[in-house]
């Protein structure tokens, strides 16, 4: 029975009802040691199995394996693996990796989805409770994998919970904070727990518990006279409550439970043997049992709570830890990860033996992309090593594994001791491009400039000084420092900084590389960034040109060089070819599972669908995109794709959404000062102005926008015209931004380009006949370029002048084409605009409706439609979109009726273009 709990009890109540209703929940039940989460999860538990038919998964983090990858995973969902094979098989690949029981796969993030997809699969037969205790003491890549699923359980009828201190990272699940219960319930407690109790002792024990049940329970056992009313923690008095109840057993008793508290996962085998060679009978155990301290079931021992454990390690002497310690890693041979922490935890100086052992536990954690894990592994490895050079490269290791892992704040304690061993020049150039990586992620991008110079200056001498050599030293050197000012080139783009690039650029021309380095295709970006920035579109482009094409004609691998060839298709106009690399890797990436790079490619692909007219397409995969970047913590991504949403929201017309989205790029701006987010934003404030008729506003913000470094971004150059329209509404000149968008127009040799420049040219033309003739080239070179929303603006804006001259017959079909586009597009401010001239040439007619039900889907809801059109199962929907099959199948659900279907067959029927 709980006490006081009502009210955390509905809220398990709540989410249990809703799991036999189908729908997902989860939920962190919060507080402090002894305050009640484990026996709210016992009830939890119990009102599960109440409720019939209801399968409960538990799990624990464990303090003593939390250095251990997938260690609380496994404890969680070992005895499920037989169902495996249920799952797409490169998620039950990467789960068996994990667990050790295969080769790993180049995919870490491939096991949360692989997590989501065997819990849904275990509630095929009905609901399902996962309760997972103590996650504080998760490892991070157990609790990666959790929390990777309990954000996307939606529809699985599946709930979990779980219950950690203060520590545990919710990353956005919710959470529900338990307090101490009520006098009154307090009260009710002492009088079942100790009815003997004076009525002094007991209003005592209530005030001094702050209604923390354990210590309602447990201090009445200890001896309250003696205690004195100094404010010592609740958690430290419970614990010595239950160092009395120790120190009340046998010896032997006592030394049991030290066994147990230093033996991970409480195997009850390795307990007893160990016990076995210090002379300890079973029988001990079983004394511990009767005192309510430990818990046997299952093959495991485990302490009653883990303040007890606390207290059982702190009671035993340091020699005979010291001596469990060593016959605990003799006992563990078979098992290396738990043996080389024991080794460790004996050793009382260096210890190269143990040293080794943890070195190459971490080398096991790295291959199953355990970061945290190895980063543990290789610092205690390093403190027990007495070389000081190998004790360097340790930590520097330890520390690439802290990055790794996203533990910034302990990678730079680690390079800073490392650094203070560290002489030779390699090591320090490597500390140096590690300093660099932390740096820009923390938002300090000059910093990181500066570091990669520094770095790649020292390993280019090396290089130079030793390029006779006959091991290839020098060739490594090279293409070390290459990749290095490639970084440092990148971050001068990103910054809009064209001096930082040039110089990136003019070092790695220095460098001397050949061929046979491979980075060709990195020197050509970079060459063609730094040409574009400092001698223009006529130089730079042609460069880039050919880097685009060369990517488009690859049709797969090459991972690095496609990217940057998406990404430098934006910069000379050419969408398609940069949709469709964006487009193949998005498959390729999904047919992998592999999460990690699909931010990236989100990146391009939504910035090519924008550009395509493909609004829809972009939103959805922006969305996801964000999505990912969530799962995977690349933050930096977060300000391209919000500034896209920012810009598809202005298109609409929804004020509210664009400037919250525009501020939160700003904001990512002002924390990391990449500029590519900001521009986007910028953009996108100053097209909701001029839709909204705000043209002053409008020209006011692109002004001061190209004021600072959006101006060195492609955004600066599409946003030209829409300065130009802003100008020529107010009657101000407006050369600048016409030279700008000319210069690159020209250079581009797109037709959606040169017609968009007559356009320009037409709206500042204030004769009719010039003006007319450059609508008529513009709206010819429109025709098949695949640009609909710049091809509706030339239509309108013709439309408009057209009437303007009186020619209202000619001005319909024009204003019918841009009302129409603009209509499917969702752009309501520009359709109501052309809807306007319309009317005012005398046609009061409707458009023709196109994708009015496409409209009412969500982003999420249109992704899954189109791939249940093209015949994919639930299952195989899930696999693409990281997603549960019943998640799929309840957006499906709710897709149907707004697009007027009763069944999957129906969908191939449909445009769902």
């Amino acid at each position: 029975m709980l006490w006081g709990r009502a009210t955390d009890q509905a809220v398990i109540d709540g989410l249990l009802d809703r799991a036999r209703a189908g729908r997902s929940g989860v939920i962190v039940v919060r507080g402090e040691p002894g305050i009640g989460k484990t026996s709210l999860l016992a009830y939890a538990a119990e009102r599960a199995r109440d409720m019939g038919g209801m399968r409960v998964l538990r799990g624990v983090g464990v303090e003593t394996e939390a250095e251990i990858p997938f260690a609380s995973l496994h404890l969680l969902l070992g005895h499920t693996l037989d169902r495996l094979d249920a799952l797409p098989a490169p998620q039950a690949a990467a789960l068996r990796g994990a667990f050790g029981l295969a080769p790993v796969t180049d995919h870490r993030l491939l096991v949360g989805l692989a997590v989501l997809s065997l819990l849904a699969e275990l509630a095929e037969g009905g609901p399902l409770l996962c309760l997972v205790d103590d996650a504080q003491w998760l490892d991070q890549e157990s609790a990666q994998a959790l929390r990777f699923a309990a954000h996307r359980l939606h529809a699985e009828g599946i709930v979990m919970v779980f219950a950690a201190r203060d520590g545990f990272d919710p990353s956005g699940l919710p959470e529900h904070r338990l307090p101490g219960i009520d006098a009154d319930s307090a009260a009710a407690l002492l009088a079942h727990a100790a009815p003997g109790l004076a009525p002094g002792t007991r209003d005592r024990l209530i005030e001094e518990s702050c209604g923390n049940p354990l210590a309602l329970l447990e201090l009445p056992r200890t001896d309250l006279p003696a205690y004195d009313r100094s404010p010592l923690p609740l958690p430290a008095r419970i614990q010595q409550a239950y160092a009395i109840r120790i120190a009340e057993l046998p010896p032997d008793a006592q030394k049991a439970l030290l066994v147990t508290a230093l033996t991970d996962g409480g195997d009850l085998d390795v307990v007893v043997r160990a016990g076995g060679e210090l002379g300890i009978a079973p029988a001990a155990l079983g004394v511990a049992e009767r005192a309510g301290l430990v818990r046997i079931d299952g093959g495991r021992v485990t302490f009653t709570h883990p303040l007890m454990r606390a207290a059982a390690f702190r009671h035993g002497t340091y020699d005979l830890r010291l001596e469990i310690h060593t016959i605990l890693a003799r006992l563990l041979e078979h098992q290396p990860d738990r043996r080389a922490w024991h080794l460790a935890a004996a050793a009382t100086g260096p210890d190269e033996t143990a040293a080794l052992a943890l070195e190459q536990a971490a080398r096991r954690a790295r291959d199953r992309h355990g970061d945290a894990g190895a980063c543990a592994a290789l610092e205690r490895a390093a403190e027990l090593t007495e070389d000081r050079a190998l004790k360097a490269g340790r930590l520097t290791a330890a520390a690439v594994a802290a990055a790794d892992a996203g533990q910034s704040g302990r990678a730079k304690q680690l390079i800073e001791r490392a650094a203070a061993l560290v002489t030779d020049p390699r090591s320090r150039a490597r500390l140096r491009e590690l300093r660099a990586r932390i740096a820009f992620d923390e938002g300090a991008p000059y910093v990181a400039h500066e570091l990669l110079l520094r770095g790649a200056e020292e390993l280019a001498a090396l290089a130079a000084a030793d390029a006779a050599d006959s091991d290839g030293q020098a060739r490594q050197d090279r293409v070390a420092a290459g990749l290095m000012l490639t970084d440092a080139a990148r971050n001068g783009w990103q910054l809009g900084d064209p001096e930082r690039v040039a110089e990136a650029a003019a070092r790695l021309h220095a460098l001397g590389l050949r061929p046979e380095d491979g980075l060709d295709p990195a020197v050509q970006a970079v060459t063609g960034a730094a040409v574009l920035l400092r001698q223009g579109p006529e130089r730079g482009l042609p460069i880039m040109r050919d880097m685009v094409a060369s990517g488009g004609r690859i049709t797969s691998g090459a991972h690095t060089f496609r990217i940057n060839a998406a990404f430098v298709a934006p910069l000379v106009g050419d969408f398609r070819t940069g949709h469709d690399i964006s487009a193949a890797m998005a498959a390729e990436c999904r047919a992998a599972g592999d999460m990690g790079k699909l931010p990236l490619v989100h990146v391009t692909l939504a910035a090519a669908e924008l550009y395509l007219g493909r609004f829809r397409d972009a939103e959805a995969t922006a969305a996801e995109g964000l999505r990912l970047i969530s799962d995977t913590g690349q933050r930096n991504r977060a300000g391209y794709l919000e500034g896209t949403l920012a810009w598809l929201a202005a298109v609409r017309g929804e004020a509210d959404r664009c400037a919250e989205l525009a501020a939160r790029s700003r904001d990512r701006f002002d924390a990391n000062h990449i500029v590519n987010g900001l521009a986007w934003a910028e953009w996108a404030l100053a097209l909701l102005d001029l839709g909204q008729g705000r043209f002053a506003e409008a020209l006011d913000r692109l002004d001061a926008a190209m004021s600072g470094p959006v101006r060195h971004q492609i955004q600066a150059v599409y946003f030209a015209p829409d300065q130009i329209e802003a100008a020529v509404r107010l009657g101000v000149p407006a050369k600048e931004p016409l030279r700008r968008f000319e210069e690159w127009a020209t250079a581009s040799g797109q037709d959606w380009a040169l017609a968009v420049l007559h356009r320009c040219r037409a709206q500042l033309e204030t004769g009719w006949e010039r003006a007319h003739e450059h609508f008529r080239t513009a709206v010819g070179l429109h025709a098949g370029s695949g640009r609909p929303w710049e091809a509706a603006r030339t239509a309108l804006a013709f439309g408009e002048r057209l009437r303007r001259e009186r020619d209202k017959g000619s001005a319909r079909p024009h204003l019918r084409a841009a009302w129409e586009t603009f209509e499917r597009l969702g752009a309501r401010p520009w359709a109501e605009r052309a809807s306007t001239e319309l009317r005012a040439t005398g046609d009061t007619s409707s458009p023709t409706a196109r994708g009015e039900a496409l409209s009412a889907l969500s982003p999420q809801e249109l992704q899954i439609v189109r791939l249940a059109a093209k015949g994919l199962t639930n299952r195989e929907i899930g696999a693409q979109l990281f997603l549960s099959p019943k998640t799929v199948s309840y957006h499906l659900y709710r897709a149907f009726p707004k697009l007027n279907v009763a069944s999957r067959a129906q969908l191939a029927g449909l445009d769902l273009s």
